[in-house]
């Protein structure tokens, strides 16, 4: 079992040699970080003058990570990876965009995904971000405790219905809804909404599901605080488990305003909060629903073996595992093929609106080297075993 996510022919079962060619040179590249600095500068550069680079774009790291620019366009992808039993999470992951329309359409796409999700088994989760639907601005002032004026009420207001509106549809399709996190100067307000959403929605079980950043030294806490209020008021939770996106961002701006670093203190106490806030939801597996959203392999065997020594069943739909498409199929693959419940992130969205999402993709990967080398090596591997 130590041995399951080396199987390379499981893992890239479904890429062809081209698919396969292509990720390895893409990675290579990625590892590089003056690359991918000079890359990213020349992108934004290209995007923001209108030159005509999204054909290139499109077919290097859009097409790797990417499903697709609409929903239709992910659909043979997402019926090629359920073949393999590796669910898809469609991601509407435009982003930068900070005006009531663009706010509407995000409501609306998370609404078709939604009804994608009643439709076809394959798609068992809707997704959002909380500034999809609503400024960062907002929810920072009332994380910190400022008033909002007149016209910032109305519009708190509107976030609030677009939360209900997509929570209400999730519970009545019987889908569950996963809620982003983001910076901790905003986050405590989406927080606060995302309970309020389960309060509402998550009597019988889990449907609305908020993210623990797990990078953060505080959310064992939380988490322990929120059950309490849970088990009191009678709803159950939701979370989704991540690592973290934020982290140079949040100790740059802590050391500037002169806070304490939210930031666990290195990576071992970020992997040790992990580790323990899953055992701490596996404990707590019948008022909880879990998604385990990471790239880490020894997360994934620590799961696998929490599921067997509470006597769960593999796929029990109270916990799933998670990975980014393009990223990690030696986790996604070996473990569905096992019989866990496995689910896919399928970013998609116009190729210049989700330039955002693929220069923090790039820049994350080449922050964790020893993730961009483990895809690096077995690439490479199943290359060889291919005799490309």
């Amino acid at each position: 079992m130590e041995k399951l996510f080396d199987n390379t022919e499981v893992a890239f079962a479904l890429k062809s040699n081209s698919e396969l060619d292509r990720a390895f040179y893409l990675f290579e590249m990625i590892k590089r970080e003056p690359l991918v600095k000079i890359g990213t500068a020349v992108t934004k550069f290209a995007i923001k003058t209108h030159l005509p680079v999204e054909g290139i774009i499109r077919a290097t790291v859009f097409d790797h990570f990417c499903g697709g620019v609409t929903e239709k366009d992910c659909m043979p992808t997402i019926d090629k990876m359920f073949t393999k039993n590796v669910h898809s999470v469609l991601d509407y992951s435009a982003e930068g965009k900070e005006v009531e329309e663009q706010f509407d359409l995000a409501m609306e796409k998370t609404l078709n995904t939604i009804k994608f999700g009643k439709e076809k088994e394959s798609l068992p989760f809707a997704v959002f971000k909380p500034t999809g639907f609503g400024k960062f601005k907002l929810y920072q002032k009332i994380t910190e405790g400022i008033d909002l004026d007149a016209h910032e009420i109305v519009e708190w207001k509107r976030i609030k219905e677009r939360y209900d509106t997509v929570s209400k549809a999730a519970y009545e399709a019987d889908i569950p809804l996963l809620i982003d996190a983001e910076e901790t100067w905003m986050q405590t307000a989406a927080d606060d909404l995302i309970e309020e959403m389960m309060k509402k929605y998550n009597r019988k079980k889990a449907i609305v599901f908020g993210t623990l950043q797990l990078y953060r030294w505080d959310r064992l806490d939380y988490l322990k605080k929120l059950h309490k209020r849970a088990k009191e008021q009678g709803f159950y939770i939701g979370m989704k488990l991540v690592r973290g996106a934020y982290m140079e961002k949040e100790r740059e701006r802590a050391a500037k305003y002169g806070y304490k670093d939210p930031i666990c203190v290195d990576k071992a106490a970020t992997d040790k909060m992990y580790n323990d806030v899953l055992n701490y939801m596996i404990e707590n597996i019948d008022d909880m629903s879990i998604f385990s959203g990471s790239h880490n392999e020894e997360s994934a065997y620590l799961l696998m073996d929490l599921i067997k020594k509470h006597q769960l069943a593999k796929d029990d739909k109270r916990i799933w595992f998670g990975q980014l498409y393009g990223m990690s199929d030696h986790i996604s693959y070996n473990l569905a093929k096992e019989g866990y419940n496995v689910a896919k992130y399928l970013p998609f969205g116009p190729v210049r609106d989700v330039m955002p999402y693929l220069i923090r993709r790039a820049e994350e990967n080449t922050s964790v080297a020893g993730q961009t080398n483990r895809e690096l090596e077995l690439l490479k591997r199943e290359r060889e075993r291919r005799k490309i």
